[in-house]
């Protein structure tokens, strides 16, 4: 019912930027929180950034003042704006929301825990 798309993955010098971009599909009523996480080779999937659908934004202290989330609540979709790359960000990065209210046969229904494919990012030195 409800899919979680990340894109704007790739490889980039340290000092780069890249743009990673999450769109929500279905029928979607309501998304409060969404946020991105990334997982490194060997490492646990750590958060990188959350924000709620009126704004209110968490970084993770390592990309504080490097990373900016945002996004277009009538898009369902969810940005993260990355600058000042280093090779310690290549990770996979993922899209997650923990709840999403979608409309099914005429009802609505709260759904947890979604999860993006994942896009990888690689920062060389």
């Amino acid at each position: 019912q409800v899919q979680l798309v990340e894109s704007g993955g790739g490889l980039v010098q340290a000092g780069g930027s890249l743009r990673l971009s999450c769109a929500a599909s279905g029928s979607i009523v309501n998304i409060n929180a969404m946020g991105w996480y990334r997982q490194a080779p060997g490492k646990q999937r750590e958060l990188v950034a959350t924000i709620t659908s009126g704004g209110s934004t968490n970084y993770a202290d390592s990309v504080k003042g490097r990373f900016t989330i945002s996004r277009d609540n009538a898009k369902n979709t969810v940005y993260l704006q990355m600058n000042s790359l280093k090779p310690e960000d290549t990770a996979v990065y993922y899209c997650h929301a923990p709840v999403v209210v979608y409309r099914s046969i005429g009802l609505h229904f709260t759904g947890k825990d979604y999860w993006g494919q994942g896009t990888q990012v690689t920062v060389s030195s």
